[in-house]
């Protein structure tokens, strides 16, 4: 039966088509959005008056971690949030589903949460690729929300021997075959080949030309072939990287140097905050922004996009597949460490962490991404993120764009900071601030672009009709937090600012056709001779897949 809303008389801000303007209408059909009727006398099965209110595509998390094993094990590591909620955790209501909050909330949380912030898309940036079942399973429980996931790429010890003995021309296939075994929407590579040196227990690796202990290869080698391929397949979403050295001191300086490595292919370099430190490596005291090299590479190269990674302060859950980094902060702080996926193609590493206003390095990682929002010409090239849960909670967004939008009120938070991040970033220096567009731009239209989601993002004829109504107000904070009408694929499911509607959403996964059987054949010779598990394990399963929807690859059009 068909379904007709209207939004109706509100100022649409809808940045992929040059839009910020009132009164304008939106009209959803079947769940799209369409161009309006031109008969007059059509009447729409519901109106939502919103004369006064500002109307955007629903809100598109390019990086989060939301599912999967490392976020069931940070729930087993800390019951102490589970304690600390008392009375505050949601139990089942009518046709609501109960569960847990904190910083890894369970599954039905997780979509509650996110929508009634206006947000209607999710992407989880690391799944191991033999916890993908597992991890589909869970986001199939996310209600609320459409989700992704990108699959660990970057320490697979196939893709080791295969580049250990030149036969380059198999890391195409291979990529092919991860994702769509994995139904992914792309690869994720974290700290490349470091993982393994770690799991072997040979130290760090960190520099792009130190090769990795048994197969001789280096993290150069890795990123060139892995981005290669990527592009040559037409990923929807570039190679999602997460390099060297995740916040050590100077590791500007590889950062930089892995950005030159690729430069004309198309990356996306992850929570980038983690990767823009000046100082010394062995003074993790001396940490100081440095900002400014790394935006001029972004300025100048359209094809690298980044997502910030933002920290915010308060308690949270470190959780990260580098799990040498995660080892390096455990000893460092004297916190509890799970070391998981340590037997998988990949390492985990999940601890609690509290980040605190009066400790000078926490002050400094909260400046130097603060910097990089305000630094960036384009903000086409940004999306907003907390890399939830490592820099802060992804409920901590609005608390994020009310920093951005408004210089006062980032100038008091400075203020309130130890006086040496003033000289340690340049933070004091910046009075920009984002419009409403821009903001649009970080958290919906660019997001969904990055990804590849062209059916995200924006109220052109055809985007999914995903529509988020905020209620204008001097705090920013609270009006990004409480959204007064959220639509998801045409349906109402939050209603005066409060979530009537527990409506399921959908998976993407990329389209890439099933390889033949010629090339298939090298992968499943190395499988019976190295795998602790079946050939059959190696695959989500048709069943699995049929429950996902397609994004056609870059290069075939639009979206089945």
């Amino acid at each position: 039966m068909s379904h007709l809303l209207k939004i109706a008389g509100g100022r649409v801000i809808d940045p992929q088509h040059g839009v910020d303007e009132e009164p304008r209408d939106v009209w959803i059909k079947n769940g799209q959005v369409i161009d309006p009727p031109t008969d007059p006398d059509l009447r729409p099965d519901r109106t939502i008056d919103a004369r006064g209110y500002i109307v955007m595509p629903g809100g598109v998390d390019i990086h989060c971690h939301v599912a999967g094993a490392k976020v069931d094990a940070s729930r087993l590591l800390r019951p102490e949030e589970r304690r600390l909620e008392s009375g505050k955790a949601r139990h089942e209501h009518n046709h609501f589903q109960g569960g847990t909050l904190g910083s890894c909330p369970s599954a039905s949380i997780t979509g509650q949460l996110y929508s009634g912030m206006g947000y209607t898309s999710v992407n989880d940036a690391a799944i191991a690729p033999a916890g993908a079942y597992l991890a589909h399973e869970e986001l199939a429980d996310t209600p609320l929300v459409d989700r992704s996931m990108l699959v660990l790429a970057g320490n697979h010890r196939y893709m080791l021997e295969v580049l250990a003995s030149g036969e380059h021309e198999l890391i195409e296939p291979f990529v092919r075959w991860l994702v769509r075994r994995s139904g992914s929407l792309g690869i994720k590579v974290v700290n490349p080949g470091g993982i393994e040196a770690w799991k072997q227990g040979k130290g760090r690796i960190t520099k792009l030309d130190d090769p990795v202990p048994e197969f001789g290869v280096t993290p150069r080698m890795i990123l060139e072939s892995l981005c290669k391929a990527s592009q040559q397949i037409g990923l929807p979403h570039a190679v999602h990287l997460h390099s060297l050295n995740l916040g050590l001191p100077g590791n500007t300086a590889t950062t930089i140097e892995t950005l030159a490595a690729l430069a004309g292919l198309p990356v996306h370099l992850a929570h980038v905050q983690f990767h823009s430190y000046g100082g010394n490596p062995n003074d993790p005291g001396s940490l100081r922004a440095d900002v400014g090299q790394l935006v001029e590479h972004l300025n100048s190269h359209p094809e690298v996009s980044v997502d910030i990674g933002q920290v915010l302060f308060g308690p949270t859950t470190v959780m990260t597949a580098d799990g040498a980094t995660a080892q390096y902060l455990a000893g460092l702080t004297g916190k509890k460490l799970l070391a998981d996926h340590v037997e998988l193609e990949t390492g985990c590493g999940v601890m609690p962490i509290e980040y605190k206003d009066k400790n000078l390095v926490h002050a400094v990682q909260w400046a130097t991404g603060l910097e990089w929002f305000l630094r960036v010409d384009n903000p086409w090239q940004v999306a907003l993120s907390t890399d939830h849960p490592n820099g802060a909670a992804f409920t901590a967004y609005p608390e994020l764009m009310a920093l951005l939008a408004d210089s006062t009120y980032r100038d008091e938070c400075l203020a309130r900071l130890p006086e040496a991040v003033r000289e340690r970033t340049g933070l004091r220096e910046i009075s920009r601030s984002y419009s409403l567009s821009e903001l649009a731009i970080i958290t919906r239209a660019a997001p969904a672009k990055m990804l590849g989601l062209t059916h995200k993002g924006h109220l052109g004829a055809g985007a999914d009709g995903d529509v988020t109504i905020y209620q204008p107000s001097d705090d920013l904070r609270k009006m990004f937090a409480m959204p007064r009408w959220v639509v998801k694929s045409g349906v109402v499911i939050v209603d005066d600012t409060e979530i009537r509607n527990l409506a399921a959403g959908v998976t993407h996964r990329s389209n890439v056709p099933e390889l033949e059987p010629e090339a298939l054949e090298p992968i499943r010779r190395w499988w019976k001779l190295n795998a602790t598990s079946d050939w059959s394990s190696a695959d989500i399963g048709t069943a699995m897949r049929d429950r996902l929807k397609p994004v056609n690859l870059r290069g075939q059009g639009g979206e089945k």
